[in-house]
């Protein structure tokens, strides 16, 4: 389990932020914050809004009601490629790839192959013929080469082996290891608590438990809400 860190200033908060799409509310007044240096778990089942969310942060989806801020500042109103250029990044779900370039490429892929050396292997390899792992190693190799601030991993754990999910964590915690904040969303509770500092449970748009990451691990309320029982 990791140490959280010395109490930081916010660099993610979202604060009593609602969400619809048409007239069907999606996000009923949830609060949330990932502070620098962080790594912070978000879990739910399916259709409980940890999509949407991602998609508040991102910028994709504006929230009816309350704020968006990124390291203090209100960027509920700020377009996508707005958020990127403040240190936002995400991989996204079942590792959808796409290649993006930006300054200092050789010290980035230095950087990324350092973390990902299977991918120096495959570098005159196509990304569609590559293994579930070595797709997802890629999606976070191209998310780091925009030097975020803060990741966003959406769904890490969809489709892999549990060999491959024990791997996917273990690299998530050495990305975090660099200084940068994590924010994970997932299904899996048990292997995103066992990396998390804190945790958020979503249940139909709502916030029903939050917590330090071991308290959740152990509460009985966590498989209640969560897991049903």
């Amino acid at each position: 389990m990791n140490t959280p860190p010395a109490q930081t200033p916010a660099l993610l908060r979202l604060d009593n932020v609602t969400t619809y799409y048409a007239q069907m509310r999606i996000l009923e007044g949830i609060s949330l914050q990932v502070g620098k240096g962080e790594l912070v778990c978000l879990l739910g089942g399916n259709a409980s809004g940890k999509s949407t969310t991602l998609k508040t942060i991102l910028g994709i989806v504006r929230p009816r009601a309350g704020r968006v801020l990124l390291d203090g500042e209100d960027v509920t109103t700020w377009a996508v490629p707005q958020r990127i250029a403040r240190g936002v990044a995400i991989v996204p779900e079942n590792r959808r790839l796409l290649l993006r370039g930006g300054e200092k490429l050789d010290d980035d892929f230095e950087r990324v192959h350092t973390l990902f050396p299977r991918l120096l292997e495959r570098r005159n390899q196509l990304a569609g013929t590559l293994s579930g792992g070595e797709q997802q190693m890629v999606a976070m190799g191209r998310a780091l080469m925009s030097r975020p601030r803060l990741l966003l991993m959406d769904e890490p754990s969809m489709g892999l082996s549990p060999a491959l999910v024990q791997q996917n964590f273990q690299i998530i915690k050495d990305i975090h290891t660099t200084g940068v904040a994590v924010l994970v969303v997932e299904q899996n509770a048990t292997m995103a608590l066992s990396i998390a500092h804190r945790g958020y449970v979503l249940s139909t748009g709502e916030i029903v438990l939050e917590g330090p990451a071991a308290d959740l691990l152990a509460s009985e309320d966590l498989k209640r809400a969560y897991l049903g029982r």
